[in-house]
């Protein structure tokens, strides 16, 4: 099955569907759904409405935003996959092949977008093709855009449309095939945002240094950090240090644009990260609260604004669904996965939210996602199709 993951990958990279700001949605989409069509699953198009991609992304606004749905018979797992890739990055930087120029060597397929994802949708596609072959069915496929975006335009889309019909999700992104992860954290961006008084700067004490007023509140952000990092999860991460809640500051910083002036406006950005334990809200008001009081000691206005907010979600470990998969999944690699929390964010949430357990299970590694020379072992793409086959037989044996 390996030649027949590297060529249908090979294909599926070979259309860029950058985004942002969206391209070659539609041409992405035709092909899949030719290829389902062509295994008997009846298919469905959505196109995500103008207005709301606007919203959400002025740049893409006209890049249509298309979801495909896939089934066959009455679907008791859902398999997803978003088919967009961030920017390739400079094309010096791709050593062994150029983005969208597949090369398969030594066991692995090199492309942007190789393991992030449509490594995963390739494994999906397999699996369906066998499960065909095998007589199976009731199961469903989505492929969404804009998870790269957010994913409020994909699968929030389509999860909030109440068109997945199957009561568990899987997730195709590239957990790694011994791994399943169970949930991820959750995230709030905020922007801290500091004013002073503009004034030349051969006469600074006609001024108020907003620069100086960022600077101390930044300094005192140390205490919050401090106190926040004592929290723990109770659940098992990729990497230990990802089961703390963590903050980054100055990712993004906005000021003053010339030497010798007083600068009256200072921001900077931080990033909180929620662990599934805490709720955003919570973590707004907390975070809110330090800086209003931090911002007492100091003559300058501050205010605070939240730019992004990403729930942490998460499905047991002991769920049924994680149970099944996990099964499955030792049927191929001969072993128990890992059942761990992505540190990052993944589209699991929009389908938690909207009351189906979903977890997430890909090919990998998972470090090559968004980097230059980006692949995926494709015994992993293989390994991971068996296991969703095995799953398919398990739910439908079930009933």
């Amino acid at each position: 099955m390996e030649e027949k993951a590297v060529s249908l990958l090979s294909k599926l990279i070979s259309i860029p569907t950058v985004n942002p700001p969206g391209e070659n949605y539609a041409q992405f989409v035709d092909a899949a759904e030719r290829y389902f069509k062509s295994l008997g699953l009846d298919t469905e198009v959505l196109e995500v409405p103008r207005s709301e991609v606007a919203s959400r992304c002025p740049e893409c606004a006209d890049h249509p935003r298309y979801i495909l749905l896939a089934r066959l018979g009455e679907p008791k797992i859902h398999f997803n996959g978003h088919y967009d890739v961030v920017p390739p990055g400079p094309q010096e930087s791709w050593k062994i092949t150029k983005p969208f120029e597949p090369l398969y060597r030594d066991g692995r397929l090199y492309g942007r977008g190789a393991v992030d994802m449509k490594g995963g949708i390739t494994s999906i596609m397999l699996a369906v093709e066998r499960a065909t072959a095998a007589g199976l069915k009731n199961f469903e496929v989505s492929l969404v855009p804009d998870e790269e975006i957010g994913g409020e335009t994909g699968a929030g889309y389509l999860a909030r449309s109440g068109k997945v019909k199957a009561p568990w999700v899987i997730i195709a992104e590239g957990s790694g095939e011994d791994n399943i992860w169970i949930g991820h954290r959750g995230l709030v961006w905020f922007m801290v945002e500091v004013y002073g008084k503009q004034t030349h700067g051969s006469t600074p004490w006609l001024g108020l240094n907003a620069f100086e007023g960022a600077v101390y509140i930044a300094h005192r952000l140390q205490e919050y950090i401090r106190a926040v990092s004592t929290r723990a999860s109770r659940y098992e991460y990729d990497d230990p240090r990802g089961a703390t809640p963590t903050v980054t500051i100055g990712g993004e910083v906005r000021g003053s644009v010339k030497t010798n002036v007083v600068p009256g406006y200072f921001a900077f950005s931080v990033d909180r990260r929620v662990i599934p334990e805490e709720n955003v809200e919570d973590v707004k008001r907390e975070f809110i609260s330090f800086i209003e009081r931090v911002a007492r000691d100091i003559p300058h206005k501050v205010e605070v604004k939240v730019t992004n907010v990403s729930e942490a979600a998460l499905v047991e470990p002991s769920h049924p669904l994680v149970e099944t998969l996990a099964s499955a999944v030792e049927k191929v690699i001969g072993r128990r996965p890992r059942r761990t929390v992505c540190i990052g964010g993944l589209d699991a949430r929009f389908f938690i939210k909207a009351g189906l357990p979903t977890v997430t299970y890909g090919p990998g590694p998972i470090g090559m996602a968004h980097a230059p020379d980006e692949y995926v072992e494709v015994r992993q793409v293989v390994n991971v199709a068996e296991a969703y086959l095995n799953l398919i037989k398990s739910v439908n044996a079930k009933g």
